[in-house]
């Protein structure tokens, strides 16, 4: 035999299947107040003005369950609901909030929309509330609503004394697709000869509860993993995803290291949509509208022998077609179903093998994608899993690139797609948006340089029509339009300090007409603007970050860098309890969803079990309430700021107090005291209630992103907060330590940087300087004479 021929065999491994279990069928069972979140209404009847919710006992129109039979795989699907009706309000987006302002002559906003993969849509209806200027005539004044670049109703704007108008609008169900653009046209006019488009009388205001509504009928779907990650995360969904836990009969590490790995990749598989996950004992508290992930071996979760995967299980062990059992080294994915206590059928995922190793290989399998994306069919066997090389720790996806000189197109929008040259019309012309992203640890120097390339159309008034460039709003230059408009360029200097990790660029083109009487709308689109993908810019900057510092934690750093969270570790106590659990898979979605790359290599450790070279080499993350901590000393009295004790005791420099009870959740940062270019990240509270405060703000965007110092205190100040809303929690914001500065710099430059931080001593070096050459000065003349 060959040593090729070897290899082959290593790389090969052929199982006997077994024989395959009918396919499992799975039909969303939406309940009525389940499933809608407060903000969807059912619709009310055409002739009610208040939006009053219906009447539960109407819209409960899912048939009751039948004499089905006790099958576990759930194969017999009920017969689907006739149809169910779903309210969908605009100030979802945040494009809307409080409002939705149309502008001038001709004026246009594009909202998107998604449609379920479980809905079959029976028919939709686009109900707009709005308000408008009374200053409009309103025989040349319109509203247009369009779905996906169709026309679907016009409505005259001439509503008296600016009252509240309402316009249905029937959508053809055929035009709804996976993802949708609703768009709403307006043309605004005060005069009969000519308006002027920036007269401020020519408005039309949206309002936040205009809604859609869809009657649908939800749809059987054949689990397949060729469909994952649906059902059990849907991209197009309408309502946060949910995912439970079964929680096996012991908690290890291996098993703590394959649940963080799998929900940090939920969480870039959910992308902006909301991620609610928990932990089960049974399948009996399992919802209709979650999905299962059992992982563990069959020793630990003793399920998997009542569920149709294909592969049986006897003596807690998986066998194969000869009834032999699998190789430790070996993994099984399968996906099945079951049904919870009021006999709803659960879509279940499984993550299993005769081992751990062979556990974690299937989890890291559908984690990777690459791998993931050849999954097919109801069960997939895994014997190996390729290495996914570690990306450098700077190669960050939807951040500047690594090289100082680069263009526009070198950068890539939300959806990962690099840009190309982006025109936009008329004289409300929208502001053209760049994520213009620094990497966390970039420090910009003086210097830094952008040429905008643009073009525009020649029929623009060169004394009113200009293109400004901002930073985050702030505008940094801005140029008169002039000349034929083709192939221009524009230098402006990028301030240092405006730009972070998380700013937008702007380019705004201020179209103006040439011959301000000419009207109509197609002299207003003959104005355009064009910004070209070869725009360049050249970056002065250095590689220079102070840590602690919690606030670059909202983008990931350092713990997502590289972005494969190589170098996190996660430390859990030795008898870690459930809320210890949910708040790992808090903080692994939070970090899945602020990283990028092709696998997730997050580890976790039990306290008494973490290896000497995984604390003095990687970050930590350890996670614990205050009597059960894995490292204590991080809330001891001796250590810098504020100090936890027992008995709910806190302690502030001097000052001692003790509290009734603390429920207080607590995030700090100090440098890890084993590794000078490391962190230690404690997610910690004086009970399991502040633990859930922690979760909270990993899980709620709006919590997040407020994140700075070394030190937050998290409390909540309603029982039930909103999602959306910040508004039902107090954040306090503590720096208790000095940060610590990480170059990665030449020695020149390391000086260079220190004297900017330090330029006094410049000024005392010249001083001393000075005093010094008077002395020689001195000494040498009293010498001559």
């Amino acid at each position: 035999m060959t040593q090729l021929e070897q290899q082959e065999n290593q790389v090969i491994r052929e199982l006997v299947l077994p024989e395959a279990p009918p396919p499992p069928v799975y039909v969303p069972q939406p309940e009525g107040p389940a499933y809608s979140a407060p903000a969807f209404v059912p619709e009310p009847a055409p002739d009610t003005a208040d939006r009053a919710p219906a009447d539960p006992a109407q819209a409960d129109t899912r048939p009751q369950p039948g004499n089905q039979s006790g099958n576990q795989s759930g194969n017999q699907p009920r017969q689907a609901p006739t149809k169910i009706t779903y309210a969908l309000t605009l100030n979802r987006s945040p494009v809307v909030g409080n409002r939705l302002r149309l502008q001038g002559v001709y004026p246009e906003t594009r909202l998107g929309f998604t449609r379920p993969q479980g809905w079959t849509v029976e028919s939709a209806k686009a109900i707009i509330r709005y308000q408008h200027s009374p200053s409009l005539l309103a025989d040349r004044s319109h509203l247009t609503v369009r779905v996906n670049d169709t026309s679907v109703g016009s409505v005259p704007l001439d509503r008296p004394d600016s009252q509240i108008g309402q316009a249905t609008f029937n959508i053809p169900a055929n035009l709804i697709q996976d993802s949708n653009e609703l768009s709403m046209l307006a043309e605004q006019q005060t005069s009969d000869t000519c308006s002027n488009p920036t007269d401020p009388t020519l408005w039309t205001e949206i309002l936040p509860d205009s809604k859609l509504v869809f009657e649908f009928i939800p749809k059987a779907t054949t689990l397949n993993f060729s469909q994952y990650p649906y059902p059990f995360l849907d991209e197009f969904g309408l309502e946060p995803n949910q995912l439970a836990y079964l929680r096996p009969q012991s908690l290890s590490a291996d098993w703590l290291t394959a649940v963080s790995r799998f929900q940090a990749s939920a969480g870039r598989l959910s992308d902006r949509q909301i991620l609610d996950t928990r932990l089960v004992t049974n399948v009996d508290q399992i919802s209709a509208t979650e999905g299962l992930v059992v992982i563990g071996t069959p020793a630990d979760q003793p399920i998997l022998s009542r569920l149709a995967m294909g592969y049986s299980v006897q003596n807690g062990q998986l066998l194969d077609g000869s009834r032999q059992p699998l190789p430790n080294d070996v993994g099984l994915l399968a996906v099945a179903t079951t049904r919870n206590q009021e006999n709803r059928d659960i879509p279940v995922l499984v993550a299993t093998g005769n081992s751990a190793e062979g556990v974690l290989k299937a989890v890291q399998y559908l984690v990777q994608a690459p791998d993931r994306q050849l999954a097919t069919g109801q069960a997939v066997t895994v014997s190996n899993v390729a290495q996914v090389p570690t990306p450098e720790p700077r190669s960050w996806s939807g951040y500047l690139p690594t090289q100082n000189e680069f263009q526009l197109r070198e950068l890539t929008t939300l959806d990962g797609q690099p840009y190309s040259d982006i025109t936009v019309h008329g004289t409300n012309a929208p502001i053209i948006e760049v994520g213009f992203r620094a990497l966390p640890d970039d420090r910009l120097l003086q210097g830094s340089t952008m040429t905008l390339h643009y073009s525009h159309s020649p029929q623009l008034n060169s004394n009113n029509s200009a293109v400004e460039v901002m930073i985050d709003g702030v505008t940094i230059g801005s140029k008169r339009l002039t000349g034929n408009g083709q192939d221009n360029t524009f230098n402006v200097n990028l301030p240092p300090h405006l730009i972070q990790p998380d700013s937008t660029l702007g380019v705004h083109f201020i179209l103006q007409p040439e011959q301000p009487g000419i009207c109509g709308l197609t002299a207003d689109q003959q104005l355009w603007g064009t910004l070209h993908a070869d725009t360049r810019f050249n970056l002065n900057r250095e590689n220079v970050v102070q840590v602690p510092n919690l606030e670059l934690l909202k983008a990931g750093f350092p713990l997502a860098s590289p972005q494969d969270l190589s170098t996190t570790a996660i430390v859990l106590p030795n008898n870690p309890t459930d809320t210890d659990v949910e708040t790992l898979l808090s903080f692994s979605e939070r970090m899945g969803r602020v990283s990028r790359s092709d696998s997730v290599k997050l580890t976790a450790y039990l306290a008494n079990a973490v290896p000497t070279e995984v604390r003095d080499q990687q970050n930590l993350v350890a996670i614990g309430a205050r009597e059960r901590f894995p490292y204590p000393e991080v809330f001891e009295a001796s250590s810098s700021g504020l100090s936890l004790a027992t008995g709910f005791f806190r302690q502030w420099e001097q000052s001692q107090a003790q509290t009734l009870p603390d429920r207080e959740g607590v995030i700090k940062a100090i440098p890890s005291p084993w590794s000078r270019d490391r962190v230690l990240l404690a997610l910690t509270g004086q009970t399991d209630e502040g633990l859930r405060e922690v979760q909270d703000l990993f899980n709620r965007d709006p919590l997040f992103s407020q994140l700075r110092g070394d030190t937050v205190l998290i409390s909540r100040n309603q029982a039930t907060p909103s999602p959306y809303d910040a508004s039902g929690y107090n954040l306090e914001f503590l720096q208790q330590t000095q940060p610590r500065q990480i170059r990665n710099t030449t020695l020149l430059r390391r000086i260079v940087l220190f004297l900017q931080d330090n330029w006094w001593l410049l000024l005392l070096g010249m001083v001393l300087l000075a005093l010094l050459l008077y002395s020689f000065s001195q000494l040498f003349m009293n010498r001559v004479a």
